[in-house]
């Protein structure tokens, strides 16, 4: 179906599309941007993660169609789907669809981490440095990932976003992946997962690496519960090494770093941004914070160039000191005072580049996930929950506000919440039909029929 730029962007944002892993950009803004290339981001480089891998595999014609769709709507050159080589089924099927496709092409990446940083993958794929503190779209280029270009697909068939793709993986006993209702309790899915393999367990949406420890208590309430840009859980026993930082205090991190840094740079020398020829030495800032030397604006507004990749603290530092947890609490700070990035210069990526690209395998291994780096096969489920928790705050920018009332009958598919007028934000829509059972500032919670 042809479509212009205005049908595709008004259909996306009636859907509610945001950016299906990350922060969750709504993708009706992203769409507005003048491009000369689509990038399809299917990098997964998260370990134990395969939502994208599988829907490559699953849906691969969808897909090819909906970037061909893309690619029309916004007048771009071409169209790209980036990923590893590695993975070969996927690969072949998606050949398959490209073919007779003119503009849509594949590009085979490395199996490194972190591949799927939308600066890093740029470069990758059509060597255009995105300026430091830029986005893609600063050099032409628009990224979107596998999932969201799936529900731009439905969205163009006016078929709102009421699902997520997720793996879970760790410590189950059944490692899958799946689609779930938005608004699923987390609880509900380690129990189709056949439960956990350890009665002392923690769990971490996303990925191990930028993932964000969730409070057991939310877990066990069932008041946690899938988003948008749910893409994983991964269960660890409590006592894993990986749950150590999450857990530290900021003041205890910086007693750690005053007594163990040895500025031994290697957080500054693997640091993909600092490779990418970003001005930014994560090596420095304990040393800055440690000595009181924060009123240099110039070399605090680093904080403004970090990924969040969590190399610096999970692969390079030999002592578990975390520079990433400093950026965070800095940056935090900064955005309270009103100070924005000053950071927007062009960047040359350093000689170093290529060869310190960090190898999956290892990471895995410097992670202490060997044993959970199994299979999560697609398992299609026909179920729905009692009860769905879905949260007004999915995505970067404000909440949606409720349209609905505690008493309300709503069907699938119908808005419960809507942005303020010209406010950055997404529609909410109801993944369940029945009852309205509560709203508040954060959720509206819906009890099946």
């Amino acid at each position: 179906m042809q479509m212009d730029r205005e049908t595709l962007i008004a259909k996306v944002k009636a859907a509610g599309v945001i950016g299906a892993g990350g922060a969750g950009f709504p993708t009706h803004v992203k769409l507005a941007g003048k491009v000369d290339t689509i990038i399809v981001n299917g990098a997964e480089c998260e370990p134990l993660m395969a939502v994208d891998v599988q829907l490559m595999e699953g849906e691969a014609q969808l897909l090819a169609e909906a970037l061909a769709q893309v690619v029309q709507a916004l007048n771009a050159t071409m169209g790209i789907i980036a990923l590893k080589a590695k993975h070969k089924a996927a690969v072949r099927y998606l050949e398959g669809a490209f073919q007779g496709r003119d503009g849509l092409h594949l590009h085979l990446l490395e199996d490194f981490y972190p591949a799927g940083d939308e600066p890093i993958l740029v470069y990758e794929v059509m060597g255009r440095v995105v300026p430091a503190g830029g986005i893609p779209l600063a050099v032409h280029c628009l990224v979107i990932n596998v999932e969201t270009l799936r529900n731009i697909a439905r969205a163009c068939q006016d078929r709102p976003v009421m699902t997520s793709c997720l793996t879970v993986a760790g410590a189950v006993q059944r490692p899958l992946t799946m689609e779930v209702p938005v608004g699923t309790p987390i609880s509900v899915l380690l129990d189709v997962a056949g439960g956990t393999t350890t009665p002392d367990y923690r769990v971490i949406e996303g990925g191990p690496m930028t993932g964000h420890l969730i409070p057991q208590e939310a877990v066990a309430s069932g008041k946690a519960a899938v988003k948008k840009t749910t893409k994983g859980l991964i269960v660890l026993p409590s006592h894993h090494g990986l749950l150590r930082q999450p857990t530290l205090s900021l003041g205890a991190i910086l007693q750690r770093a005053q007594s163990a840094c040895c500025q031994c740079r290697l957080c500054t020398d693997l640091c993909p941004r600092y490779l990418l020829g970003h001005d930014i030495y994560p090596n420095l800032i304990l040393n800055r914070v440690n000595h009181g030397q924060t009123a240099d604006l110039a070399a605090i507004t680093q904080a403004f160039l970090c990924s969040d990749c969590g190399v610096c603290e999970l692969y390079a530092c030999p002592v578990d000191l975390s520079p990433r947890r400093m950026y965070q609490a800095i940056k935090s700070e900064l955005i309270r005072q009103g100070v924005t990035n000053p950071h927007q210069q062009g960047a040359t990526p350093r000689a170093t580049w290529v060869g310190r690209h960090i190898p999956t395998s290892h990471l895995i291994a410097r992670l202490g996930l060997e044993e959970y780096n199994q299979p999560a096969p697609w398992v299609r489920l026909e179920f729905s929950p009692r009860q769905v928790f879905i949260a007004l705050q999915q995505h970067i920018g404000v909440p949606a506000e409720p349209l609905v009332k505690i008493g309300d009958r709503v069907v699938l598919g119908q808005v419960i919440g809507m942005p303020p007028p010209d406010k950055l934000g997404a529609s909410i829509h109801a993944s369940l039909s029945g009852r309205v059972l509560e709203v508040t500032q954060e959720a509206v919670v819906i009890a099946g029929e």
